[in-house]
């Protein structure tokens, strides 16, 4: 590393943690790696956005010569293309040509031989075998219904979908997001469209005041319960919902409403499904993946892409660029990233030390290529979002590649939820420690952006429980009245609402919830499966709940509402990290201040404190959110139109004290009246 501007930055880096001075000469070569492999991979006066480009390329295009489709398939030693076309038998007319050493086939056709719906695949022959498959630069791929047998289909509307914005803004702030899947997001035991999620639910984000929609299960996946994560066809919105122009719809309707797009990419594997997927696409077994035990993944019975080839960096490179330009989509939420540092994947791993992020266990290839997915993606769409999903704590992912990271623009922040499950589990309310509490909540890098969440469908899934059901078990079911004071149920609201808000206001850059979490939807996810007969009762969101006026759900969902224009109001998560204040633990007490606000936790299950006094900024305050309001299922304890003046220091070296009466249960938000 000679450039001085180079060593430069990754002193920066450096300096922001005394623990990775050990590890320099690591973090240099991976520096060094990543700017490599970028020059390897871009031409003389090219970018890696141009090199992120095949899917121009390769797939099924029609241009002013009619139809052509191209696949990369080094080991075929024929291909065809079959379908509705040929009658679904081979014909010498559509066979396809090889075109280069580097396994490029082709076949061009007439403007009249395909029609939009047409249904296709490709016969693939190789030394020794030969089999069907879905072409792996397919755009469209739907199921027939009754023979649930999967095909490739033309998609060549006669009239293109017309964007109504041309150019969409990002919002401006922190990201609120709301995390959706599309499939299960209607009342209706069925699988919901992208039409009916634009026409019922995105209202519901919007009112609700999120800014980020993060959707789910978009690539097409063959098994609806994988939740999306066994990807088949990369560049193909999945058809269960509908079609790509009702996809873009619904992006258009976000935009209109000010709300950015991301959707989960998964990258870090894929679908073992040989016809309906890439696995053995050619009928080798290392096209795209590794050869041998390092190219599956046992535990998630899927294949492990080869970062380190040219071929699978152009194909997942260019799956980044897709759908940035073909549905305008505005970043990704990356599924699995530890799976992908790590050549253990990190199963049943606890990373004590620094020396687990930099020794021989880390796959440098696949940190390469995320480095240079982030660059695609910035490079296309400099307001581009990207969250990292990691459990391992990796340093460096929402750092900039220069200075030795990998470039996400977030990460999240997973120990959060698990440490509100542990403590729910494992301990009484009485004995909750606020200073552990405390330290969980702001435990994060202090140079990466983070986003904070206390649960996400992880938790919302069968074999797991929500918060709300951890904290009310089954008196949800038959004590949600809101003129019916069972104990479980007063509780776990009290709780459920202090849970999210300190969550939100301490360390994040962002907050992430679940559609339906943030009104406590009582019970857990479970796809038709054989199991439950194929039922798709708990596979949906039932928002007739929230939508009674007689049910807490209501009262949660409305805090949940002024939580979220409370932090876009005060630009909360764009302020600095929360300052502490006050902690006693027998009090069960915790206060600090965050963007000029002042946030009062009072977690004693029935200790309610009149006159409590803690250190403060002088001035006068008032109260603009309280937990235990009457909208919000709670008492109505504090008058929230009494001001509130700090006393004056008794002493010199003493400092302003403000004084509350902080009922059990309860947290008070307080903004000062200049």
């Amino acid at each position: 590393m000679a450039n001085p501007s180079e060593k430069k930055r990754l002193e920066l880096f450096l300096s922001s943690d005394a623990y990775l001075s050990s590890y320099r000469e690591v973090i240099a070569r991976r520096i060094a790696r990543i700017a490599r492999a970028a020059r390897q991979l871009t031409p003389k006066g090219k970018t890696l956005a141009d090199f992120a480009s095949g899917h121009e390329y390769y797939g099924l295009h029609f241009d002013a010569q009619g139809w052509v489709l191209r696949e990369w398939a080094p080991n075929a030693t024929a291909i065809h293309l079959i379908g509705e076309l040929s009658d679904w038998g081979l014909r010498a007319d559509l066979a396809l040509t090889r075109i280069d050493a580097n396994g490029t086939w082709e076949l061009r056709l007439p403007a009249d031989r395909l029609r939009h719906q047409d249904l296709y695949r490709l016969h693939v022959q190789w030394p020794g075998g030969g089999g069907d498959r879905i072409p792996a630069w397919a755009r469209r791929v739907v199921q027939d219904p009754r023979t649930l047998i999967f095909n490739a289909q033309v998609w060549r509307p006669p009239m293109p979908y017309a964007w109504r914005l041309p150019r969409f803004e990002a919002p401006a702030g922190a990201p609120l997001i709301y995390e959706v899947h599309v499939g299960m997001a209607t009342e209706a035991e069925s699988v919901g469209t992208y039409a009916e999620f634009t026409a019922q639910v995105l209202p519901r984000v919007v009112a609700a005041g999120y800014n980020t929609l993060q959707i789910m299960a978009i690539p097409e996946h063959p098994y609806y319960g994988s939740f999306g994560y066994h990807v088949s066809n990369f560049f193909a919105a999945s058809s269960r919902f509908g079609t790509p122009d009702e996809f873009k719809a619904l992006i258009d309707a976000a935009h209109a409403a000010g709300v950015r797009v991301l959707i989960d990419l998964v990258h870090s594997h894929a679908a073992n499904n040989e016809v309906e997927g890439i696995s053995r696409f050619d009928g080798s077994e290392y096209q795209f993946f590794h050869q041998g035990d390092r190219g599956r993944h046992i535990a998630w019975d899927s294949r492990l892409f080869d970062y380190g080839k040219p071929q699978v960096l152009h194909f997942l490179l260019s799956n980044c660029r897709y759908w940035l330009d073909e549905f305008r989509v505005d970043g990704f939420r990356f599924d699995g990233i530890t799976s992908m540092l790590y050549l253990d994947h990190g199963l049943e791993k606890a990373f004590t030390g620094y020396d687990d992020y930099f020794n021989a266990n880390v796959d440098e290839e696949a940190l390469c290529y995320l480095a240079l997915a982030n660059q695609v993606i910035h490079q296309v769409r400099p307001d581009a979002v990207t969250i990292a999903e990691d459990v391992s704590g990796m340093p460096g992912l929402a750092r900039p590649w220069t200075e030795g990271g990998i470039d996400f623009d977030y990460r999240f922040a997973m120990g959060v939820p698990d440490y509100w499950i542990k403590l729910i589990k494992e301990t009484r309310d009485e004995d909750w420690p606020m200073g552990t509490l405390w330290w969980e909540l702001n435990n994060r890098r202090h140079d990466e952006r983070t986003i904070s969440y206390t649960e996400s469908h992880d938790q919302a899934l069968v074999g797991d429980k929500t918060l709300i059901f951890r904290l009310v078990d089954a008196a949800m079911y038959d004590h949600m009245s809101v003129d019916d004071d069972n104990l479980s149920v007063v509780r776990g609201i009290a709780l459920h609402k202090l849970i999210r808000l300190i969550t939100l206001a301490t360390a994040g850059h962002g907050y992430l919830n679940f559609m339906g979490n943030e009104f406590g939807h009582p019970e857990w996810i479970d796809f038709p499966r054989q199991g439950n007969n194929w039922s798709h009762h708990y596979a949906r969101r039932q928002w007739s709940l929230v939508d009674n006026p007689r049910l807490r759900y209501r009262q949660l969902d409305r805090f949940d509402k002024d939580m979220i224009a409370l932090a876009r109001a005060h630009k909360v998560l764009a302020s600095p990290w929360a300052h502490h204040l006050w902690e006693h633990n027998d009090d069960k007490i915790l206060i600090f201040a965050r963007a000029g606000l002042i946030w009062a936790f009072n977690f004693h299950p029935t200790q309610s404190f009149a006159d409590y006094r803690f250190p403060a900024p002088p001035g006068r305050y008032r109260i603009v959110l309280d937990s235990d309001a009457p909208q919000y299922g709670g008492h109505g304890r504090v008058d929230p139109e009494l001001p509130h003046l700090t006393l004056p220091p008794a002493a010199a070296d003493q400092p302003h004290r403000l004084s509350l009466y902080l009922p059990s249960r309860t947290a008070l938000v307080l903004a000062s009246e200049k």
